[in-house]
This record gives structure tokens, C-alpha cells and sequence, in this order.
């Protein structure tokens, strides 16, 4: 596992997660999984369970978003590190 914090949001990458790259975005209570667009993008996984718990707190999902924007080059660079 590699992990890279930015202020109070922890990102995680797993090594045996699979395509589409993604990392595990965490603050307070919540996990958010974003998917790192090729178009440099990010956006909420396409799956079910992309927000933990499922009553996690708006503000903290978007403050996820944000950061992972801010901070997408760094966040590809760390999925390619686990997925090289």
C-alpha cells in the first residue's frame, strides 16, 4: 500500500486494486474511492459502495474531490508507482 497526505485528506492506493486507476480518499469518518481520469479529470468511482458510510458527510466527499484535483498529478504518480 501507498499513501500520500495533503492536509487533513489521506489518499491510499492498494497494489491489488485493478483498472481503472483510483485511489481511496479519506477525512473525518468518510472514504470516498476517485477515479483519476485520463482526461484529467476525477470523479466518484462508478460503483455502489464509492462513498463509506453511505450517510458520510457532503462536505467532506467534496473537500475529497477537491483535493484530488488539486493534487492529481501526485495522485498518478503514486497509482503508477503501485501499478508499474
Amino acid at each position: 500500500m501507498a499513501s500520500i497526505r495533503f492536509g487533513s485528506v489521506l489518499f491510499i492506493v492498494y497494489p491489488q486494486d485493478h483498472e481503472p486507476r483510483h485511489v481511496h480518499g479519506f477525512t473525518g469518518e468518510t472514504e470516498a474511492i476517485v477515479d483519476l481520469g485520463i482526461d484529467g479529470n476525477v470523479a466518484l468511482a462508478d460503483r455502489p459502495d464509492c462513498i463509506r458510510p453511505g450517510n458520510a458527510k457532503r462536505g467532506d466527499v467534496r473537500k475529497i474531490l477537491r483535493t484530488a484535483a488539486k493534487h492529481f498529478d501526485s495522485l498518478v504518480s503514486l497509482w503508477e508507482k503501485m501499478h508499474a
